[in-house]
């Protein structure tokens, strides 16, 4: 590399530019405190406004940034204040040669730039909020407290299966626990999958060996050829339409004024929006003057009036439980089981909705597409997270907020997802946290019992859970619960909250214990049962499958998500997944009568086949260069398209 270099750039040119490198950069040690102090004019347009306007408060850890603010509102307009009854809590170690000069005097200017970074960072950690405020508000104060808790204690208890005190839950937990030790302790010697092994310190640790690749039998290869070629070519468009024929979807998107209209071809309109949203590809792609229903002027309206999350989130729903009727469907599961994973796309605007991460974007920003996925391969919510953070807080927010007819009760994850307070929030609402680990036999086993004899597995659960904490609070356990399940306060911000401060609250510490009860059950599970750890495996693969299908239809414009504002990001992406959940539909019909024709001609097909035959083919679409909304006459009387003869070379979808 070295010499092509050198062969392609002079040696010379490349040491200037080199040395202008050095020159520009700014080494990791060197401070940024002047260059913020040096736009403190920029700062003095908005901060007599800020400190005037919003009403901060705040949780014993942020009294030394509202201290601060509350002396510079003290000081606010005078040319020459004194400085010496500043509050000194909120200087960190990093400004405090910039603030501090000659005889302790405190500069203005740097005091102030100070102030502000420490207020933001504690709005972020909710040590200090503002009153009213949606998202940095104070999310403690909406839970369910006084008089509401009392009268929503009884259901609440009812509708979680848990009771308003701790005793019969702790008993019911630390007999589970006993139980699942002392069953994976006997079952060790039988299990090749795990050993356990010496540290060089002395510690022992699991070692779980990873699960091989299922092989796929000959009857499996079989069916998937003679499925992939039997579907229909059909054009993305016609898949819209078609949908709508059968489901009536399109009649989900109403005006903002909530009043039906007459307005002839709308769906026509409705489905070329949605897949200029879904493709990425514009207005201009799908914009036919010659015809009234793709008129630009018309489309413009439509994206304007129609085109929003409640609609988005109904039409959803009306696929999504179209889907549940179709025989085939129930070989893939009960429903109950889902997933969660984040899809990436680069965001090349400035915005504020989008983040760093060298990982996924390079030098870029951009969002992650938080979706949920059902064993159905049916997405049922999804949600946008600037940049890449972390899985965690958002986890619940699909199980309590999707409006569909699935009741999903276990969610599955990657490693991204997993915390011992997200455990602790589950086994509260009645879900089973399933997430695939990548270091499982790496995680702490803990035990209720510090005397009891687990055998071999002694040493690896040498961690004591803290129940004492747990029953002292108990109650604001149940009305955490209580306050997502009933809607009160969304979990994301709630999780966000709790998990702000580096030294958690001690209702913090109270769920953090009980979750660890909850965790070490499921790692029990999950090292003694290689079926379970396979099914995790398998539901997680469909997510990233079902994401392969989004990047094939999100094609325009290099895969980039180019809104600007978080609404026209969400609303954008829901589209997206509203077009692969019509795929998934589409392909399943079209598969359940394939194997229904199959069936009828004699030849025996095993469910274990159909299981691993999954909805998410894509070869057959065309999704590139026909936008022509129109459908054959019989498929709009809700007739279905003719298979295609396996037999017949033209046919076979190469």
């Amino acid at each position: 590399m070295r010499a092509i270099a050198l062969a392609l750039i002079p040696r010379e040119e490349l040491a200037e530019a080199i040395s202008q490198i050095e020159t520009l950069a700014r080494p990791a040690e060197v401070d940024i405190q002047p260059e913020l102090i040096e736009r403190y004019q920029l700062v003095r347009r908005f901060v007599p406004t800020l400190l005037r306007t919003l009403r901060f408060n705040g949780t014993p850890a942020g009294r030394p940034v509202l201290k601060a603010l509350a002396f510079l509102t003290s000081i606010e307009g005078q040319r020459d204040p004194d400085m010496r009854h500043a509050p000194r809590e909120v200087v960190p170690r990093a400004w405090r040669s910039f603030v501090f000069r000659e005889r302790r005097e405190v500069d203005r200017k740097a005091y102030t730039l100070c102030t502000l970074e420490q207020l933001q960072a504690a709005l972020r950690r909710h040590d200090v909020y503002v009153y009213p405020s949606e998202r940095w508000g104070d999310v403690r104060a909406r839970l369910l407290q006084g008089a509401d808790w009392e009268a929503q204690r009884a259901n609440v208890c009812r509708m979680l299966n848990h009771q308003p005190t701790p005793d019969a839950a702790l008993e019911r937990l630390h007999t589970q626990l006993d139980t699942a030790f002392r069953r994976v302790a006997e079952n060790l010697s039988g299990n090749s999958s795990v050993m356990i092994e010496t540290l060089p310190n002395g510690q022992e640790r699991i070692h779980l060996q990873r699960l091989d690749q299922l092989e796929r039998p000959a009857s499996l290869r079989w069916l998937d050829d003679q499925i992939s070629h039997r579907l229909p070519l059909v054009d993305l468009t016609e898949i819209m339409l078609e949908l709508h024929h059968r489901t009536g979807f399109l009649d989900e998107f109403t005006p903002i004024s909530g009043e039906r209209t007459r307005i002839p071809d709308l769906p026509i309109s409705i489905a070329a929006v949605l897949l200029s949203l879904a493709c990425n590809i514009g207005l201009d792609a799908v914009v036919q003057e010659d015809v009234p229903a793709l008129r630009r002027r018309r489309l413009a309206w439509v994206l304007e009036t129609f085109i929003r999350a409640e609609t988005l989130t109904r039409a959803n729903a009306c696929l999504v439980d179209a889907q549940q009727d179709i025989p085939l469907v129930q070989v893939w599961g009960s429903g109950e089981v889902a997933s969660a994973d984040g899809l990436r796309f680069v965001v090349p605007l400035r915005t504020l909705n989008a983040g760093p991460s060298s990982r996924y974007f390079g030098v870029e920003r951009g969002v992650t597409y938080y979706n949920y996925i059902s064993s159905h391969f049916a997405g049922f919510h999804g949600l946008v997270i600037p940049g890449a953070m972390r899985d965690a807080p958002y986890i619940l927010d699909g199980l309590l907020e999707q409006q569909t007819s699935l009741q999903p009760t276990e969610l599955m994850t990657d490693t991204g997802g997993y915390s011992d307070l997200i455990f602790g929030l589950f086994w509260l609402l009645g879900y089973q946290f399933s997430p695939r680990l990548a270091d499982a036999g790496g995680a702490r086993f803990w035990r209720m019992d510090r005397h009891a004899d687990y055998h071999a597995l002694n040493r690896v659960s040498r961690h004591v859970v803290n129940t004492r904490i747990i029953a002292d609070h108990w109650d604001d356990l149940l009305r955490i619960a209580g306050s997502l399940k009933l809607g009160v306060v969304r979990a994301s911000t709630l999780i966000r909250a709790l998990l702000a401060s580096q030294r958690p609250s001690t209702l913090t510490r109270a769920l953090i214990e009980l979750g660890r009860i909850a965790k070490t059950l499921y790692l029990l599970a999950y090292i003694d049962d290689e079926a379970y750890r396979r099914r995790i495996l398998t539901q997680l693969n469909r997510g990233e499958a079902r994401h392969d299908l989004a990047r094939d239809i999100f094609y325009g414009r290099r895969g980039e998500l180019r809104q600007r504002y978080r609404e026209g990001q969400e609303d954008q992406l829901s589209a997206l997944g509203l077009a692969v959940n019509g795929c998934v539909l589409w392909n399943t019909w079209y598969m359940d009568r394939i194997v229904t024709t199959l069936r009828n001609q004699g030849v025996p097909i095993q469910d274990a086949d159909l299981a691993r035959i999954w909805p998410l083919k894509a070869a057959h679409i065309r999704m590139v260069g026909r936008y022509q909304f129109t459908v054959p006459e019989e498929v709009a009387q809700g007739a279905f398209r003719p298979l295609l003869d396996p037999d017949a070379a033209d046919d076979i979808v190469i």
